[in-house]
């Protein structure tokens, strides 16, 4: 196996697709995040599987369960299976974050350059990991 190594804040930061899935294990899953000022994730819930997060460059707010934080880069969040959860930008840039999830959530290798893509598109891990 290879794994992935790679510069994760320069891969971030240079991302500009809604979603961008980088790497696909059995158990864990490493995707790409642009949200557009005042674009969104979309209040979710995930009843098996973990999500961390991470904001490497922008203003944003998190959600969990009905509490709101304000999120800028360097913060991290976890949100546990089972909770509500939103991501929103309200800042003037657009947040760049990267996720993991725990199982995988989609399909490896898929890339949604919008929200309505991923809307109209919609993808789940298919238990197909990168290698």
């Amino acid at each position: 196996m290879k794994g992935f190594v790679d510069d994760i804040g320069r891969l971030t930061e240079g991302n500009a697709d809604f979603r961008r899935v980088l790497y696909t294990g059995q158990h864990l899953q490493l995707v790409l995040m642009t949200l557009p000022p005042g674009g969104e994730i979309g209040s979710e819930v995930h009843k098996d599987r973990d999500q961390f997060f991470r904001v490497e460059a922008g203003d944003g707010e998190i959600t969990i369960d009905g509490t709101t934080h304000r999120v800028t880069a360097d913060f991290a969040m976890i949100v546990p299976a089972g909770a509500r959860h939103n991501v929103r930008s309200v800042g003037s840039a657009p947040l760049k974050l990267y996720t993991l999830y725990g199982p995988p959530n989609h399909r490896d290798g898929v890339v949604r350059r919008t929200k309505a893509d991923a809307d109209a598109a919609p993808e789940h891990f298919d238990g197909k990991a990168t290698e």
